[in-house]
């Protein structure tokens, strides 16, 4: 279920964000851009498969981490392996019924 919200909800530079089961976006014109809905889909599938609450621990740890070690936050966004997995496939309109269970292990170590 997509929802719109004022843009003030999401920080600054997203344009929306999965919490499952919704994607919240900040322009509803958002409605229209499949690669990005896609991109938030397959957020979706990482986040069921991972039961919800662990996908988003992971994804915090996964952050402070990767913050760490790159000591920038964009940077560290953009190497988490759920980030990853997504920015790689989300041109991909059949990934997500492709898309193996736990896909996003292999791009733990990847380097970018």
């Amino acid at each position: 279920m997509i929802v719109v919200v004022n843009k003030f909800f999401l920080g600054k530079g997203f344009k929306g964000v999965s919490l499952w089961p919704f994607v919240i976006i900040r322009d509803k014109g958002m409605i229209t851009d499949a690669v990005f809905l896609n991109h938030e889909r397959i957020h979706l599938k990482q986040q069921l498969e991972l039961l919800v609450v662990p996908f988003y621990l992971w994804y915090t740890g996964e952050f402070l981490i990767r913050y760490l070690l790159y000591r920038n936050a964009y940077k560290a966004y953009y190497n988490i392996s759920f980030e990853r997995e997504a920015y790689r496939n989300e041109f991909n309109m059949d990934y997500c019924s492709q898309r193996k269970v736990w896909n996003f292990t292999k791009y733990l170590f990847a380097t970018s």
